[in-house]
């Protein structure tokens, strides 16, 4: 890069775009390749804002890169795709070190996480469909499951704020939820229109039907009883549909939220947008965290999420 004071953020666009044209023209890669690697080296400058480090890449230090994969296994992050953002962040600083701008690899000492220790707790977009198509829709039950994973997958939610999901709380018009979350936090989180279409299907074709019992009117997903759906249900239900599916992986409902980050993340989204949807504290200490605009969530649902 050339000499002469630049700022922090224009000193990112151009090493990134001279390590974008560098894959391109040297090591000929395709162009989904270039794009991956790109985004490995912009998830890591998304991270350093949200922790307020104003680092260039030449300042980065091992401890900040062992944060930031800390935090996109909270995220909720494969082992397997932590690893494909470490390859990718450890082939950064190698073009760094190669284009003479510096001698240190602070990448050098970092640790892929563990393959192959435990089954995987994430789902690619084959298996969440196979998921999908192995629940009966000819039955009511069947109908509010298949509403309920759509929901699930679509929005990133915890099992407790799927099953304390409340009708008024869906806003059908603009595509949001208002969710009551850990520590009584509201959040909106957005639901693509598919997990819409089955929700509305559901309450029009099934729940309109059943004797609901005092006190659970407003619940969205009931049992057969007109009550509102326990934790077990929904753990007992994916087990059997994923048994059912063929697929050998411990999956649960949480599995389902990390499907939903891991898509989004990989697809290209904006770490902060996945953070806030997740209903994550923010991971700055000092500073009151700044909520994204309702548009740009919802863009990044449409943009990012295999099922929009």
């Amino acid at each position: 890069m050339s000499g002469g004071y630049v700022s922090l953020a224009v000193a990112w666009e151009i090493y990134i775009q001279e390590y974008e044209n560098y894959l391109k023209l040297e090591r000929s890669l395709s162009e989904n390749s270039v794009e991956a690697y790109v985004h490995d080296v912009v998830k890591l400058k998304q991270f350093l804002e949200l922790s307020n480090r104003q680092l260039t890449p030449l300042q980065v230090v091992i401890k900040d890169l062992q944060d930031f994969i800390e935090y996109i296994n909270d995220l909720g992050l494969s082992a397997h795709s932590q690893a494909r953002i470490i390859s990718g962040l450890k082939s950064f600083y190698k073009f760094l070190i190669y284009e003479g701008e510096t001698d240190k690899d602070p990448t050098a000492l970092l640790e892929s996480p563990k393959l192959g220790r435990k089954l995987p707790d994430t789902l690619d977009i084959t298996e969440i469909d196979k998921i999908f198509e192995a629940i009966d829709h000819s039955t009511p039950e069947g109908m509010r499951n298949r509403a309920m994973l759509e929901t699930l997958y679509s929005s990133g939610l915890r099992v407790t704020e799927l099953i304390n999901l409340k009708i008024p709380n869906i806003h059908f018009e603009i595509g949001f939820l208002r969710i009551l979350g850990k520590g009584n936090k509201e959040r909106l989180v957005p639901i693509g229109r598919q997990a819409l279409k089955y929700i509305n299907m559901y309450r029009e074709e099934v729940r309109v039907h059943l004797e609901i019992a005092p006190g659970h009117e407003a619940f969205l997903f009931l049992n057969r009883r007109g009550r509102q759906l326990s934790r077990q249900m929904v753990f007992m239900n994916i087990k059997d549909f994923v048994t059912k599916a063929g697929i050998n992986k411990t999956v649960s409902p949480h599995t389902f939220r990390h499907s939903f980050a891991t898509h989004l993340i990989e697809g290209g989204a904006d770490l902060r947008a996945v953070q806030e949807m997740l209903g994550h504290e923010s991971i700055t200490t000092t500073e009151i965290y700044t909520h994204l605009d309702r548009d740009y969530l919802k863009q990044v649902i449409h943009d990012f999420h295999p099922r929009s």
